[in-house]
């Protein structure tokens, strides 16, 4: 009797969890007649999320068919509504709206986070974001679009609304993207809101003065300890009273994992991921497992815990595909961990920041940390070549993000 292995999710979790997933078949000499490998998501192609705070947002994807159909995966189409644990089935919104259901012997969640917005007034209505590629596309639209308005503060004056990684990279990005639209003698104002006493909370003390360096040397202003209250079309107003005119305010505070997750009767964190084994199955709900930003999953034995991020998401997905994999196959398990972490933070014109290790220690600064972050979001985190031997061999658990 065939069995099944059902991905969710095209992003770098799911991609990875497939080609992870496809090697260890391989490597045992099962056929796809007896182990079938699908993914359903509602496209075929990989959304390269990591780079959305640039221009031309719609570039950054790539397709997945052809290294899909080069591992024997099945991609299908469409939207998951529904997961099943009892029955081991979920129910699939296809692209003409007709629904089916799906049976899974192991089922793969990689369904990946979305942008948390609060209730804030004027944030649905006037904010923007860099979250997912429809909402990077807008931004760009709508960035495009100032050129055609009459010069004033508004127009000229971004803000964003979080500190962290892709509230940095957003900024530091700005003023260039501004200069191209408005032009070079646009008085152009760039300022970054954090409720946090620090610019770049996570990224500890060693990071921060470089990051403090480059946001003065670009002109970014912060705003420290403060958070949003309001949104108009033409500004904010934070909570402290003080208005900003601007017609173009980002949002990048925070990301819960997707919908999905909520579904599956296991324990979660604060982001809503779920807590998971060492060999990311959900405890107690049997044959599924949890991967990237849907799961929080122990890095190693001294406390530290996966971080909603593409770095982990790679790894996660790799050891995820390998072990539903080997848990049908009846083959040991392994063991993820992830002691190696580093972080390489765009600092627009002013380069970038290289750390490794938790603790965060800075290895590369400026111009040569940005040839490794160029290098980072052009080659290391696109698709293998549509290659079987070669696309196999890229999702070795123990060799992907090994830095």
């Amino acid at each position: 009797m065939q069995q099944k292995i059902v991905i969710i999710g095209a992003g770098f979790a799911g991609m990875y969890s497939a080609l992870s997933a496809a090697r260890m078949r391989d490597a045992r000499g099962v056929t796809s007649q007896e182990l079938e490998i699908i993914l359903v998501a509602p496209e075929p192609t990989l959304v390269i999320r990591p780079r959305l705070y640039e221009p031309l947002p719609e570039t950054l994807t790539a397709p997945l068919d052809e290294v899909l159909n080069a591992i024997d995966v099945v991609y299908m189409q469409g939207k998951v509504e529904t997961i099943d644990t009892g029955n081991r089935t979920i129910d699939v919104v296809g692209p003409d709206d007709g629904n089916y259901t799906l049976a899974y012997d192991r089922v793969v969640l990689a369904t990946g986070s979305r942008l948390f917005r609060p209730p804030i007034p004027g944030l649905a209505e006037f904010g923007f974001s860099v979250d997912q590629l429809d909402d990077a596309v807008s931004l760009d639209r709508h960035l495009s679009s100032l050129a055609e308005r009459p010069n004033s503060a508004a127009r000229n004056t971004v803000v964003v609304a979080g500190g962290g990684f892709t509230g940095i990279e957003a900024a530091t990005e700005m003023p260039a993207r501004l200069r191209a639209v408005l032009g070079s003698d646009a008085g152009i104002r760039v300022v970054i809101v954090e409720r946090n006493d620090a610019i770049a909370p996570d990224m500890g003390p060693g990071a921060r003065p470089v990051i403090e360096d480059a946001l003065r040397d670009l002109g970014v202003e912060t705003r420290l300890g403060i958070g949003v209250a309001s949104l108009d079309e033409n500004g904010v107003t934070l909570s402290d009273g003080e208005r900003i005119e601007s017609m173009t305010v980002i949002w990048a505070a925070g990301i819960r994992a997707a919908p999905l997750t909520q579904q599956i009767p296991g324990e979660r964190d604060n982001f809503g991921r779920l807590l998971v084994d060492r060999e990311l199955r959900v405890p107690d709900v049997p044959g599924v497992f949890a991967t990237g930003d849907a799961a929080k999953a122990a890095s190693d034995d001294l406390g530290n815990f996966s971080l909603m991020s593409c770095q982990h998401a790679t790894r996660l997905g790799a050891f995820a595909g390998n072990n539903a994999a080997a848990d049908l196959l009846g083959v040991p398990m392994m063991t993820y961990h992830q002691k190696a972490y580093v972080t390489c933070l765009d600092l627009g014109t002013a380069g970038a920041v290289f750390t490794r290790g938790w603790e965060r220690k800075v290895e590369l600064v400026g111009e040569k940390a940005k040839k490794v972050k160029q290098e980072i979001n052009t080659i290391w985190i696109y698709p293998p070549k549509a290659e079987r031997t070669t696309a196999l061999a890229s999702a070795d658990p123990e060799r992907v993000t090994d830095l």
